[in-house]
């Protein structure tokens, strides 16, 4: 009541001075209209579910990765959608790559994760890739990666050097992603005697070719994934670590060789830094091309603060994942670089991976 007595005294005064009590509350409405303007990211996805397509089976590293990033990552998108995982296995994760860039909703409703491999393989023009690298929206990677090469501690394989005079069989998901190009790549430039065994729809169901027995290891594994999924097999020692695939080696791993220092001459070891400087990108989301850039800057965003939140460092913490983020600028500047490579080693690598 006190308050209406001295609103209704205030326009008095106005009144028979001359003014007009609406004219000085105008103003004000106005600004509130202003602020009240709904962001049109949130509202389109308020209300909506947004897929992340995984190019594995369910309960590999980029599965892994994925479910994770789903379990917080709503919490960040403008209108908080609701965040589920679908896996779509085939051809080394190119299935899945290919849907996202031909297929799949241009609207910012789904994005995706394939083998940080492929842009490579479209680099030396393999006909199965249907996508453009560089026309991709690339959200971020969770972290970089060191890939490794393990053997059964059961199997003669003891060390590297025995690969060129021993073979091994190794199990892969497909011939052109890292579990199928490293073992080719290392047979090609270094002389190793690596035995392909394909058509594991993910890393999980290689990883148990090798509890099986069904395959001697295993030459494309990221060593964070070893850890987190199988970090067993190297405390109980049921794996040898034979060398780390990366630009430089992993801060755990000081005695353990790195690829490059097995290269006999100067255009080997630069191929070799030119297929595996893609690790950096180790774990790498993508948006198809033609969604609207706002709700790529906002998914990108979303995605790296998912990555900073305490909630989500400590779930990453307790299932044993690193997590090291590059950003979506990041990761473009790493797919453009590798499609800078040289035109000599570009068909050198071609000639290898066609093979």
């Amino acid at each position: 009541m006190r308050i209406l007595t001295i609103l209704g005294v205030a326009a008095l005064v106005a009144t028979a001075c001359g003014g007009t009590p609406a004219a000085t509350t105008a103003p004000a409405t106005s600004a509130v209209a202003a602020t009240a303007t709904p962001d049109p990211v949130a509202e389109f996805y308020r209300g909506k579910t947004v897929k992340i397509i995984v190019g594995y089976s369910p309960g590999g590293g980029y599965d892994v990765y994925a479910r994770a990033l789903a379990a917080r990552i709503g919490d960040y998108i403008p209108g908080k959608p609701t965040v589920i995982v679908e896996n779509m296995a085939g051809a080394g994760s190119m299935k899945s790559a290919n849907y996202l860039f031909t297929a799949a909703p241009k609207d910012g409703t789904e994005f995706g994760i394939f083998g940080r491999g492929l842009p490579a393989n479209e680099l030396t023009g393999q006909a199965e890739a249907q996508f453009k690298s560089t026309q991709f929206n690339w959200v971020g990677s969770m972290n970089d990666e060191v890939s490794v090469c393990i053997a059964r501690s059961d199997s003669p394989i003891k060390k590297f050097e025995d690969l060129y005079t021993t073979p091994m069989k190794v199990g892969a998901t497909g011939p052109d992603d890292d579990t199928g190009s490293f073992p080719r790549i290392l047979n090609a430039l270094l002389g190793t005697k690596f035995e392909l065994v394909t058509g594991y729809p993910g890393g999980n169901d290689v990883n148990l070719a090798i509890e099986r027995g069904e395959v001697q290891g295993r030459c494309g594994f990221s060593y964070s994934s070893l850890k987190s999924t199988k970090g067993q097999w190297l405390t109980d020692k049921f794996v040898t670590i034979l060398t780390q695939m990366s630009a430089a080696k992993h801060a755990e791993l000081p005695n353990v060789p790195l690829v490059m220092d097995f290269a006999k001459d100067s255009d080997t070891k630069q191929l070799l830094l030119v297929v595996f400087s893609r690790q950096a990108m180790g774990r790498p989301f993508t948006l198809p091309p033609g969604v609207p850039q706002a709700r790529v800057d906002a998914i990108r965003k979303a995605f790296m603060d998912t990555l900073n939140d305490p909630a989500f460092k400590a779930d990453a913490d307790k299932q044993k994942l690193e997590v090291n983020p590059r950003s979506g600028k990041e990761v473009e500047d790493i797919v453009k670089k590798i499609f800078e490579t040289p035109e000599n080693l570009r068909v050198k690598l071609k000639a290898i991976l066609g093979a």
